[in-house]
């Protein structure tokens, strides 16, 4: 008798527990939840036109930021980078013009009017450097990381479909470049022999 009402009861116990365990939702709120989930696509799109360029319009000349990032790096970190994270990587923009010194499968190598060079990536267009270098995109307007990163992937993807490919195809040693976009530094070992922009405007001056 007693082991009958053991079993009864364990029986009782497993069916309230699988009771509870399993529940059912509307179909439309189920649509309408999906609905709502972020579209970084979208999302980057809008950025790139209504924030990325307007300030890529707006960065520093190329020589002029060099040059304070020579004399008065602590200055130039405090006033023209910006970072999502806590670190020594910090990201600036950048516009300017240069002439074309050579060109490989990776990067366009200039040399600007004051003889600073720097290397245009066209091919590994990868990071956060796009994202984060104007510094209009707060963290804490996201519920997650992923978001973040998706946007990051979504603007390096316009600019690898809808950017390079017209100079990519045409560009050559000599010719006049103007550009703006974003590049990184290491705010504890500066290195300006290696600077590398991820362009977000990138046209041959005729």
């Amino acid at each position: 008798m007693k082991k009958a009402i053991k079993y009864i009861l364990a029986i009782i116990l497993v069916l309230f527990i699988a009771s509870n365990s399993i529940y059912f939702k509307k179909l439309s709120d189920v649509k309408a939840s999906a609905a709502k989930q972020f579209d970084a696509a979208k999302y980057a799109r809008n950025y790139l036109n209504t924030q990325l360029i307007p300030a890529a319009d707006k960065a520093p000349q190329a020589d002029d930021l060099l040059a304070i990032l020579k004399s008065s790096p602590d200055t130039a970190f405090k006033t023209y980078s910006h970072g999502l994270d806590i670190g020594n990587i910090r990201f600036f923009m950048v516009q300017g013009q240069g002439t074309v010194t050579a060109v490989d499968e990776n990067d366009i190598y200039i040399l600007t009017k004051d003889k600073q060079a720097l290397k245009i990536a066209i091919e590994y267009v990868f990071g956060n450097a796009l994202r984060d270098a104007p510094g209009l995109i707060n963290i804490n307007d996201f519920t997650n990381t992923m978001d973040l990163n998706n946007i990051a992937a979504e603007v390096d993807k316009i600019v690898r479909a809808e950017v390079l490919p017209p100079i990519k195809s045409k560009i050559k040693t000599g010719d006049k470049l103007t550009f703006a976009g974003a590049f990184e530094l290491n705010q504890e070992h500066i290195n300006l022999d290696k600077i590398e922009v991820i362009p977000a405007i990138l046209k041959i001056d005729k």
